[in-house]
């Protein structure tokens, strides 16, 4: 289930800015799509370490399946469940059947994109409501909340809950987590999660990321461990125009000739690199420490894999043979909103967050009734199956100042019990939609919200927990489908790394190890550098500490074991 307002995100996605970006979309999809995992940070207190592997299955609460709510497509492969059948709200069930909160106050900083609404607004007063407590926002602006969240950490004025996504976890952040946030074990851990049934639905894959400094610290929005990048073209278009889905990475250099004319202003694609690293198999790169992993007896990084370096030179080629539109060859399109070149066909084709499949669909449903927007199956880039590697099953955190009383710490869990209850429900339907008639109406089985709704209801509740990953989008049940389906088949394909799951805190010096990959890999794609280059970087990373993590790394792995595939 989703709004009715369409967010758009950048078309080529830098770890970072995609995920900044795209965080209002992932917190507003009712619960649906969130977003990737982000990039881990690393702990400048300490040498590092984990909180994975032997000694965290005691640590970890009870995993109890919901039987409130049975989704029309269930999870398999690691994909997110999801529903296809119109809303009927006399319909919804209840999964929260008395208060768990004691009225308690509970203050909450997390980010937030927009303007945020008045403190006595009708969604926060029936949320409060609902739950028992007395929850205080202190919405910080989400683009820069990175230096908000060091100014606060680092004082001794830190509010009961701070919520702190993956890719704000660098610096100082790690140690500050273990250093100023409260073990939940006593409250969670085992079968004293049961408590809180909700939050037992989490599956535990999420739980075990939300280990810091040997303690269960963080509540979690799971994500699915299918990459969340699609390749999306205008299917419309192709069916027109009888263009073919490319299954190769030849075919799909020939099918960009074959679109491409820059007189009639129509390129293929925008920047591809993602889809060419899944193409080729590079080992994921979207967070620490998924970029390692243990191949014939020996720890290797991503960027020192062959496939790799293809990768980038077969990007390169769809640049300097003109297939890319001139916005991403000068970098527009990491700062600009792609959708209405890609609505006018300018392109065909772009890498993005799964999450646009539908918020692009919606944009264009009423002003263009023929727009078909579709997801291409990944292919390996010979022509057979692909080898695509696991993200981290979650990437948004919620924490508990180590400050609060044992009744605050309940009543943050009553919070969560509620924003995590599941599609179909009434309290997930109030987290996401608001109050009938004030927030949303409901037509023909669609949640529309109003004007209120979407100034109220937008990015608070749904940062505290997270339901398991769902897709619902009720208004366009073929999408939802498609996009779920989408991640079975790709699942198929998906290896889980070495270090899947685990919470890794690198040692400080090794902080700003490889900052600067990212930038040379666009300089490369772009004709600016050469592949020599990266290989040379690749080399002065080994030498300035790349082998020392490693063994680092290496030494991880022989103390805890690797993740389980």
């Amino acid at each position: 289930m989703t709004p009715n307002t369409a967010t758009s995100a950048p078309s080529a996605p830098s770890r970072r800015s995609f995920l900044a970006s795209t965080a209002v979309a992932a917190a507003a999809v009712a619960g649906g799509m969130p977003l990737l995992a982000a990039c881990g940070g690393s702990d400048s207190g300490s040498g590092g370490g984990t909180s994975a592997g032997k000694s965290a299955k005691k640590l970890l609460p009870a995993y109890v399946a919901t039987n409130v709510v049975t989704p029309d497509i269930a999870a398999k492969n690691g994909s997110a469940v999801g529903f296809t059948s119109k809303l009927d709200i006399a319909a919804l069930k209840t999964s929260v059947p008395k208060k768990l909160g004691k009225g308690g106050k509970v203050s909450i900083m997390s980010p937030f994109w927009g303007s945020p609404p008045k403190s006595d607004n009708a969604y926060y007063k029936a949320m409060n409501d609902l739950i028992g407590v007395d929850v205080e926002w202190q919405n910080q602006d989400g683009n820069t909340y990175d230096q908000k969240l060091g100014a606060v950490l680092a004082s001794s004025d830190i509010p009961d809950v701070v919520v702190i996504p993956g890719w704000n976890m660098g610096g100082k952040i790690p140690s500050a987590i273990i250093g100023k946030f409260a073990d939940l074990g006593p409250y969670l851990s085992g079968d004293a999660i049961k408590q809180y049934p909700n939050l037992a639905a989490i599956p535990t894959d999420a739980w075990q990321r939300s280990l810091f400094g040997g303690k269960l610290r963080g509540l979690p929005q799971p994500a699915p461990y299918v990459t969340g990048i699609v390749p999306l073209y205008r299917k419309d278009i192709f069916d027109k125009e009888g263009y073919e889905v490319p299954t190769s990475a030849d075919e799909f250099m020939a099918l960009c000739k074959e679109i491409t004319n820059a007189k009639a202003k129509r390129w293929a694609c925008l920047d591809m690199k993602w889809t060419a690293f899944q193409s080729f198999g590079v080992l994921s790169g979207s967070e620490k420490p998924l970029g390692w992993n243990l191949v014939d007896g020996k720890l290797v990084y991503r960027i020192e894999t062959q496939e790799y370096l293809e990768a980038l030179e077969w990007t390169r080629k769809l640049f300097a043979a003109g297939y890319v539109h001139p916005d991403a060859k000068l970098g527009k399109s990491a700062a600009t909103d792609p959708g209405p070149k890609f609505a006018a066909g300018e392109f065909l084709i772009y890498a993005q967050n799964i999450s646009q499949w539908w918020s692009r669909t919606a944009e264009q449903a009423t002003q263009n009734p023929d727009y078909k927007i579709w997801g291409m199956d990944i292919f390996g880039h010979d022509g057979g199956s692909p080898t695509l590697w696991a993200e981290q099953p979650a990437g948004i955190f919620a924490f508990v100042s180590k400050k609060a009383s044992e009744s605050v710490i309940r009543d943050v869990l009553a919070v969560a019990n509620v924003t995590a209850a599941p599609y179909g429900t009434k309290e997930y339907m109030l987290t996401n939609y608001g109050v009938e008639g004030t927030h949303y109406t409901v037509k023909d089985g669609v949640p529309t919200k109003t004007d209120q709704g979407n100034n109220e209801v937008i990015n608070a509740y749904v940062m505290v927990a997270s339901p398991t990953a769902t897709i619902a989008h009720p208004d366009f049940p073929d999408v939802a489908k498609a996009q779920v389906e989408w991640q079975q088949r790709m699942g198929a394909f998906t290896k889980k790394s070495s270090f899947y799951g685990m919470q890794i805190t690198e040692p400080s010096r090794y902080t700003n190890l490889s900052n600067d990959f990212e930038q040379l890999e666009d300089d490369i794609v772009r004709g600016r550098k050469k592949i020599s280059d990266m290989q040379q970087a690749v080399s002065d990373w080994k030498s300035k500490g790349g082998d020392e993590l490693r063994d680092w790394y290496k030494k991880l792995l022989d103390e805890n074991g690797p993740a389980a595939s």
